[in-house]
């Protein structure tokens, strides 16, 4: 072997020692497998371990924290045949499924899109003071209608979702929280959440919370329109929206 030849290969082999573990999950991390691992966890987990994984105490599924260290195969092996004598089931499902929740969990913390900690009870004074917000929504039946009701939002969106629901709202709007405008033959505009439509009518809950029937054949124009949430990305400071983000959170209807 020439000595340049070995010379390289022994910085190849130091260099190799230096490189961060990648478990062997790792394979499975394309972006059809964390969908599929989100998917799977929302269908089988997150009913007991919440959309973000740290609804049970002294567990946080997303930023890998449990009572006792677990690594991705120990977590495999529990999602397959559960813990005895606790909560924990036996999930029915395949190996590559439940590899594919571990990968999902992983990547949780990329998705974090802030680590500042809120606080609840401060982010519930922001919900009904500074950020207005139950002029628009409602928690546990005070508030308006207008917009969608979010008694039990943190059980079904994450965190991440919700502080991207509060920067930037026209990013994700789920179809039932969609936004619809009428205009009929003589001028007159009304504007709501679209309740429903088909091919001759179309349902609106108005801005003054009356619910609007209309003949599709009596308009002049009708289509979607912007969702009316305001961005709260200069409204609030980020201590401000991770509080309120921490609110909505814990808001499962209980």
């Amino acid at each position: 072997m020439r000595k340049s030849t070995a010379v390289w290969a022994f910085v190849l082999a130091v260099a190799s020692l230096a490189l961060p573990y990648r478990p062997a999950l790792a394979q499975h991390e394309t972006a059809a497998d964390l969908l599929d691992g989100e998917r799977a966890f929302r269908n089988n987990c997150a009913n007991c371990h919440g959309p973000d994984g740290n609804q049970i105490a002294g567990i946080d599924l997303g930023r890998g924290q449990f009572r006792r260290p677990m690594s991705d195969q120990d977590l495999v092996r529990t999602i397959l045949t559960g813990i005895p004598n606790t909560p924990m089931p036996a999930t029915p499902m395949t190996t590559e499924q439940a590899q594919q929740i571990v990968v999902y969990l992983r990547s949780r913390g990329a998705t974090t899109t802030s680590g500042i900690a809120g606080d609840a009870g401060r982010g519930k004074a922001i919900y009904d003071g500074k950020g207005g917000c139950a002029t628009c929504h409602r928690v546990g039946g005070a508030g308006s209608r207008v917009g969608p009701d979010l008694t039990t939002i943190g059980s079904l969106r994450r965190a991440a979702e919700l502080q991207q629901a509060l920067i930037d709202p026209t990013a994700d709007v789920q179809p039932a929280n969609r936004f619809y405008r009428v205009v009929l033959k003589d001028g007159s505009t009304v504007e709501g959440r679209l309740l429903s439509h088909d091919t001759f009518t179309v349902q609106l809950l108005d801005s003054h919370e009356q619910l609007r029937s209309f003949n599709k054949a009596d308009l002049r124009q009708h289509g979607f329109i912007p969702s009316p949430m305001p961005s709260y990305r200069s409204a609030l400071t980020p201590q401000e929206l991770a509080d309120l983000v921490a609110y909505l959170a814990s808001l499962r209807g209980r």
